[in-house]
């Protein structure tokens, strides 16, 4: 299941996103969104989950969480809604 995160902190890599998500469970893939030509962080990521049960525990437990200062946004990804 692909997860949508915006809000997040610049400065966040990859791996930050992995370790966060990953203590509820198995990452299939985290791609944080990146300016073609800077390749500085967009501020929004996609996280999918190999277990539908662990992106929706992670969903509730990490949506309207600070990071950083910043209020983040964690819901299902629309283009996994839409399927």
């Amino acid at each position: 299941m692909k997860i949508f995160i915006s809000n997040l902190p610049y400065r966040v890599t990859e791996a930050e996103l992995a370790d966060c998500l990953g203590q509820f469970g198995e990452i299939a893939s985290v791609r944080i969104a990146r300016d073609r030509q800077t390749a500085a962080s967009r501020g929004f990521a996609f996280v999918e989950m190999a277990h539908d049960r662990d992106a929706l525990i992670a969903i509730g437990w990490l949506d309207g969480k600070d990071w950083d200062g910043r209020r983040l946004n964690v819901e299902l990804s629309r283009e996994h809604a839409s399927q």
